[in-house]
């Protein structure tokens, strides 16, 4: 039996002490595997700056879910979870310039999406930032963080979900918990600055922002 079966996982709501571990978890996930961030070389350092910017919101409304040991209470997974109508955090001009690109085309979702509607606090749920550790890979921990979030989102009288997948991988865990693709982009055609940035990572497709209802 692989050692990452004997760990006990236990699912609760993010609290502010754990925001060095949620960063740190983070930064390693998606500097190594998120095919957008691989693409503009953002390191786990540069990416851990830009969740400890979201720590503050994520303490104040309570939507984030964490995937932890249940001995050691050690942080093994986690998805980040706002209000959809949250503001960006204050800082984000201050981030590495290699987040500009990925900015820029999941910011291009967004207003495809919205079409200029503006979202009601209390109404949908922006899911984002996906990340578990090879701990406990293989085990579901993030189908069952995404259900979490869900299930938590909808006990507070949310109605709708959103995310925005950046890979195949995460889409089609968003599609096992019922989301729908509405927008998509193309990471072979996008271009930033005149230059095609995301030309390496043309076989995941592109990004898509995903929905799904979750009260009546």
């Amino acid at each position: 039996m692989h050692s990452s079966e004997l760990i006990p996982i236990e699912y609760g709501v993010y609290s502010d002490s754990e925001a060095a571990a949620v960063a740190a978890l983070l930064g390693e996930v998606f500097s190594r595997r998120d095919p957008p961030a691989v693409a503009v070389g953002l390191t786990a350092s540069e990416f851990e700056d830009f969740v400890r910017l979201l720590c503050p919101t994520l303490e104040a409304e309570g939507l984030t879910i964490v995937a932890r040991h249940a001995g050691t209470k050690d942080v093994v997974g986690v998805l980040l979870t706002q209000d959809s109508s949250s503001a960006s955090p204050d800082g984000v001009g201050r981030l590495s310039p290699k987040f500009d690109p990925i900015f820029d085309i999941l910011g291009q979702l967004d207003a495809e999406y919205r079409a200029g509607r503006a979202v009601p606090p209390g109404e949908c749920l922006h899911l984002f930032l996906l990340g578990v550790s090879d701990r406990v890979a293989g085990r579901g921990v993030g189908q069952q963080l995404v259900a979490a979030c869900l299930e938590l989102g909808a006990k507070k009288g949310y109605g709708l979900a959103v995310t925005e997948a950046t890979n195949k991988v995460s889409q089609h865990i968003f599609r096992k918990q019922g989301f729908e693709e509405r927008v998509r982009r193309s990471y072979r055609s996008h271009r930033f600055g005149g230059r095609a940035v995301f030309a390496s990572i043309a076989d995941q497709g592109g990004p898509a922002l995903m929905e799904r209802r979750i009260n009546p």
